[in-house]
């Protein structure tokens, strides 16, 4: 396994919430990376129990988290290791209601 890939595994499997992203909560560097802030905003999650890894900090990051979960786009949100999806399917899944079950919110 690539230092890359076990440092994803790593991350992913040590966080309740973790959303890869452009920027971080704080101050998202792009649309979709805002929206899924604000998605999980909604779903009652605060943004400081979220941890975010800033992709455009690390290239091996930002490359490597896109062959980790088959997914082409960034944000891309893990929830208790599992991967959720980008911020179309978090859009997707609050209308639902089916991302607050996922959340336990």
């Amino acid at each position: 396994m690539s230092d890359t890939r076990q440092r994803l595994d790593a991350l992913v499997k040590s966080s309740g919430i973790l959303l890869f992203m452009k920027g971080n909560a704080s101050f998202p560097m792009c649309g979709f990376s805002g929206r899924a802030i604000q998605i999980l905003k909604a779903c009652g999650v605060d943004p400081k129990a979220v941890v975010t890894v800033n992709v455009l900090e690390d290239e091996a990051i930002r490359q490597g988290i896109k062959e980790y979960s088959n997914w082409p786009t960034i944000p891309q949100l893990y929830v208790k290791g599992e991967f959720i999806g980008g911020s179309d399917i978090m859009m997707q899944m609050y209308e639902s209601g089916e991302l607050r079950q996922v959340l336990g919110t």
